[in-house]
């Protein structure tokens, strides 16, 4: 019993070992490029563009959202700042939607594990369902209208908008060297510790999956279609997992015969809603808001699946190759080397909040 219990958990301990070198390099790389974007692109910068009413704001708000590396809560406090300080109704669902969905350590890691199809297909995906959702919103959702008048009096007074400007240019001003060193701080201090017990978390699952499941399990059980689609899209409404966490899971869910639009399901609504989300938007901004977030998000989950699908059965390509042949390329130096500084960040980052919480 104790031989079969080690034989078990070792099996599961390799395939962690060969996701986790596969995907490590490019997730560290994900963490630098977020800490760039955020030398040079402030807070204030994206509330400032972002701050306006009609298509354009909601256009801003699904590009800007794409390349941050926010989780589904964490982009919570961040698209509720910019409601607060001015930002429409349809450019607040719509950050709300892109950002969670993807993000350049996501994209690094769709890379990685994935295939380039998967990797470019995925944030098109996000502006898509972002762009409908925030568009809905402006032409379905309530309307404030003295919302709007308090919004272009705060616009046009000399304080709101102009110390917003002001403290961007203010942190732009900064020398190089200290705008780079906060911004890997917040890389790889901040932003590490609010996902990388997530990340931890969803490699271990992806072990798990990678092991105990039939290949082939879910052509042979589930087959393909739609089915297969709307038990993920059930199974990612609820979830809380990250834009990153949930890709190594959905890398091995596609391994054991899931459609590459059935992960493409997961990849879009597990990030972008979760419990905490929806109930966060239906208080903020209303139920029937609430009702749009979640329609947009689920038909074009769906919708974009099935088209996914057929690109890749017109192509006559299949995914599972692609991430078996990352699977042998990951065992090399780089791969371990990087596995090893990843898994002792994401260790600092849970140890030293505890450390912190202690000393309190």
């Amino acid at each position: 019993m104790i031989d079969q219990f080690a034989e078990i958990l070792w099996g599961i301990v390799r395939e962690c070992r060969i996701i986790l070198t596969d995907s490590a390099p490019y997730v560290l790389l994900g963490f630098v490029i977020a800490a760039l974007l955020k030398a040079v692109m402030p807070d204030e910068v994206v509330a400032r563009h972002l701050g306006r009413n009609g298509g354009w704001s909601v256009l801003k708000a699904a590009l800007l959202g794409i390349p941050l590396p926010l989780c589904s809560c964490g982009v919570i406090p961040a698209a509720m700042g910019l409601r607060k300080q001015g930002a429409s109704r349809g450019a607040t669902v719509a950050f709300l939607v892109s950002t969670p969905e993807t993000g350049v350590d996501s994209i690094a890691v769709t890379w990685a594990l994935l295939d380039p199809i998967m990797t470019v297909f995925r944030p098109i995906a996000a502006f898509v369902s972002s762009m409908l959702a925030g568009s809905l919103e402006n032409i379905f959702g309530p309307k404030d209208m003295e919302r709007q008048t308090d919004i272009s009096a705060h616009t046009a007074c000399a304080c709101d908008g102009g110390c917003s400007m002001q403290a961007a240019d203010e942190q732009l001003r900064q020398p190089l060297v200290a705008r780079l060193k906060n911004s890997f701080n917040f890389a790889f201090i901040e932003l590490l510790s609010d996902i990388g017990k997530w990340l931890a978390l969803g490699i271990i699952l992806a072990g798990i999956v990678a092991y105990a499941v039939p290949d082939d399990f879910f052509q042979t059980h589930l087959g393909g279609g739609i089915i297969p689609m709307l038990i993920m899209l059930a199974v990612g409404i609820p979830l809380y997992v990250c834009a990153t966490s949930s890709t190594p899971l959905a890398a091995a869910l596609v391994m054991k015969g899931l459609s590459p639009g059935a992960a493409l399901v997961f990849l879009i609504a597990g990030p972008a809603t979760n419990v905490a989300t929806m109930t966060v938007v239906g208080k903020t901004l209303g139920r029937r808001s609430l009702v749009i977030y979640l329609t947009s998000i689920s038909v074009c989950a769906l919708g974009l699946g099935m088209i996914l699908d057929v690109i890749y059965f017109r192509l006559g390509i299949k995914l599972i190759p692609a991430i078996a042949k990352g699977n042998e390329s990951g065992t090399g130096w780089l791969g371990i080397v990087s596995s090893i500084v990843l898994v002792g960040l994401i260790v600092m980052s849970i140890a030293v909040p505890t450390r912190r919480q202690a000393r309190k």
